[in-house]
């Protein structure tokens, strides 16, 4: 039995389109969310993306599918 404590990664975007909308949100983890956002330093997703964060989620927003597997698979 492990005892270690899993966080849920909040959602922040990464690729974006011609008109500078993310084509996916990926799961980072809450706290570089802020220091990314305020010191401009890249975050690392899930699925391995690298990019700072430069808006915010809204829900129902297109989420990474592999940022979303691997979330969901440490959940189990």
């Amino acid at each position: 039995m492990s005892t270690d404590t899993k966080e849920r990664p909040e959602t922040t975007p990464a690729e974006t389109t011609d008109d500078d909308t993310p084509k996916f949100f990926h799961y980072v983890r809450k706290d570089k969310i802020t220091e990314s956002a305020v010191t401009g330093t890249y975050v690392v997703a899930l699925c391995g993306e690298v990019f700072p964060v430069t808006r915010s989620a809204k829900p129902g927003s297109p989420v990474c599918p592999d940022c979303k597997r691997i979330y969901e698979n440490m959940r189990t």
